[in-house]
């Protein structure tokens, strides 16, 4: 069991998430207001709210839009476009009316890779407390560089809850997304009709460098936790940093559903024998359908530390090739046989991987498995009640 954290209102000051305390009022910036009964051409303000894709629209540059809580229904994808950019100083914010939950339902798309939920492909903006279910392919889709996605849900989406990637296939490599932060963020049951592309979070075949996952929580997707998969006719990604994360039951739906297509890893960090060097730190990854954390034919020099792996299917950690570092990780089994750990690389004494009994760290991960988001953003994963962050 987990507990929905209340959503505060939040900044950034110096490229660092702080809360604001109180009720919205007018600032400098411009302020706009959206409700499920907005129009296109009310004004915006909490007496009068818009429609999303109208805020969008006329929203200043470091400006705020706030969205009241309750279900929005759309059937076509809502895109914040490319240009429309925020600054370095000032994130143009598109967030949740504190203390209110906003669902935005696209159920009724078909599915299809062109019917994505949200896309973001402007540069410094910041999503906060945005709940994307039942979209037509990715919940959400981020193209754009230097954004903060934060305490969002993407659920029961098509495909990817949550992806980054080129805006389209004209894209240069040096304008794919980077320095994105995805932070606090829950994606969970995504399921494509295949069973082998819905991942709970994914930045794969098209994204820059400086990426990072931080607090984030995948879970019951058909196919892998985390994607970070190479193609050779795109070439090697930038190195994506996941770091204090949780993934656990994937390959297997909440309600039981699994598809022998999926791959079912909790951390997948490769593809195609392309070298990326990822860094994989104070991860968790338990009770996934195949292996913990594999290096997926990724030969480079990964820095995997401080990562505890549990009862996966398979390996708790498999990495066949490579130069990978492993510093400090842990391999536990409880009531899942599985095989023992392979990895080839820099292993050093400070490493207790599984070779058939448990090291004197494993006591720790003992017990039932819950977690939960601090008021700060942190997650807090428990096994029988008692806090175990790696």
């Amino acid at each position: 069991m987990h507990v929905r954290p209340v959503i505060t209102a939040v900044g950034l000051v110096a490229g660092t998430l702080v809360a604001l305390s109180g009720t919205p009022a007018q600032a400098a910036s411009t302020v706009l207001y959206v409700s499920p009964s907005g129009t296109d051409s009310a004004a915006g303000t909490q007496s009068a709210p818009t429609t999303l894709t109208s805020a969008i629209s006329r929203i200043a540059a470091g400006g705020t839009i706030y969205v009241r809580g309750g279900t929005y229904h759309y059937s076509a994808t809502v895109t914040i476009p490319a240009g429309s950019d925020g600054t370095a100083g000032a994130r143009t914010t598109l967030s949740a009316y504190p203390g209110e939950t906003p669902v935005f339902n696209f159920s009724a798309q078909s599915e299809s890779p062109s019917n994505r939920g949200i896309q973001l492909f402007a540069d410094y903006w910041h999503l906060y407390g945005l709940t994307v279910e039942h979209a037509g392919d990715n919940g959400i889709y981020v193209g754009g560089s230097n954004n903060v996605v934060e305490r969002t849900v993407t659920a029961y989406n098509r495909d990817t809850g949550l992806q980054l990637g080129r805006i389209s296939s004209t894209t240069p490599s040096s304008a794919w997304p980077a320095n994105n932060l995805i932070v606090s963020s829950e994606s969970h049951d995504n399921e494509d009709s295949g069973g082998e592309n819905a991942d709970g979070f994914a930045s794969k075949l098209t994204t820059g460098t400086g990426n990072v996952f931080r607090y984030d929580v995948s879970h019951h997707n058909i196919d892998d936790g985390w994607d970070l998969y190479t193609k050779t006719d795109t070439g090697a990604i930038g190195p994506v940093t996941i770091e204090y994360s949780l993934s656990y039951g994937n390959g297997t739906l909440t309600d039981g559903t699994q598809n022998a297509n999926g791959d079912r890893n909790g951390y997948k960090l490769g593809g195609d024998a392309i070298a990326v060097n990822h860094v994989v730190r104070h991860d968790i990854a338990y009770g996934n359908g195949h292996h913990g954390f594999t290096y997926n034919s990724n030969p480079g020099t990964m820095a995997v530390s401080n990562n505890v792996g549990i009862d996966n299917a398979e390996r708790n950690f498999s990495f066949d090739k490579g130069t990978s570092v492993f510093r400090t990780d842990t391999s536990c089994r409880f009531s899942v046989t599985g095989s023992n750990d392979k990895t080839v690389g820099d292993v050093d004494g400070s490493n207790q991987f599984w070779t058939g009994t448990n090291g004197s760290r494993c006591s720790a991960y003992a017990g039932a498995l819950g977690w939960s988001f601090a008021s700060s953003g942190k997650l807090n994963v428990t096994f029988g009640g008692n806090v175990v962050n790696p």
